[in-house]
């Protein structure tokens, strides 16, 4: 469980604060994004948190057909990373962590 408490608190606590704000915005998302381009000093910022995003969708690919997943279970992840970029690996780890966690659970001991 030790492996899921971590992700899972940070995924609870950023996902609502996530919906929190989105709730109180004055603008769309999509309008939030091109404000936030238009300047040098943020739009920096941006790049570096997708960059970082196109990072962890890599290893989350690279992870899921490690574990002899499809490469299509990650498609849900990708998407959640493409928008709101923590959240999707968050939630894979999260994800990741139960699965571990089932199958030690349910494998016979060595």
């Amino acid at each position: 469980m030790k492996s899921v408490a971590l992700p899972l608190i940070a995924l609870i606590a950023f996902a609502g604060y996530t919906v929190s704000v989105m709730l109180q915005a004055e603008q769309s998302l999509i309008d939030f994004g091109i404000s936030l381009m238009s300047r040098p000093d943020t739009a920096q910022v941006v790049i570096d948190l997708y960059l970082l995003a196109t990072l962890a969708g890599i290893w989350m690919y690279h992870d899921a057909r490690k574990r002899g997943q499809s490469a299509l279970s990650v498609i849900p992840y990708l998407l959640l990373t493409a928008i709101f970029v923590s959240i999707g690996p968050l939630l894979y780890l999260v994800v990741r962590g139960l699965q571990d966690r089932r199958k030690a659970l349910t494998s016979p001991a060595a």
